[in-house]
């Protein structure tokens, strides 16, 4: 019994369709991707060997104890909720985010409740925010 050979075919797989996939969705995600850099909140931080600065009249003053508990403008708040801290730098400034604004906080302080700070002053568009430091003491000799 004499059994026929099967040809073997040669299997192509075209892939031009793959690649034109693969540069489309590539120049999809170029076009909608954005490169820039957004900052909302631009801090100047005071050099902690300088002279001290001339304090304003009017200027926010928001308190950090070592606990993470606020202090703003001498009133301490009920809680640490960044909404309470908003609505309580609000008021003191009267809407007005052009007023300093300079944040204090306990060496000890955790850091969240600092930038927890910055970030209600931030969301309210306070843009001028220091951050208070104290001079180094100078070695005894």
């Amino acid at each position: 019994m004499k059994f026929r050979r099967q040809r073997l075919e040669l299997v192509d797989v075209n892939l031009t369709p793959l690649i034109d996939v693969v540069f489309l969705l590539l120049i999809f995600f170029m076009v909608s991707t954005t490169f820039t850099r957004e900052t909302h909140l631009a801090i100047d931080l005071p050099e902690a060997v300088g002279e001290p600065t001339q304090e304003t009249q009017e200027q926010v003053e928001v308190l950090v104890n070592e606990s993470g508990h606020y202090t703003v403008n001498s009133h301490n708040l009920i809680d640490t909720r960044v909404d309470t801290l908003k609505s309580a730098i609000h008021a003191v400034s009267g809407g007005d985010t052009d007023l300093p604004m300079i944040i204090s906080a306990d060496a000890q302080a955790p850091h969240q409740a600092v930038v927890r700070a910055m970030d209600a002053a931030g969301q309210l568009g306070f843009v001028h925010l220091s951050i208070t430091t104290i001079a180094p003491q100078e070695d005894a000799e």
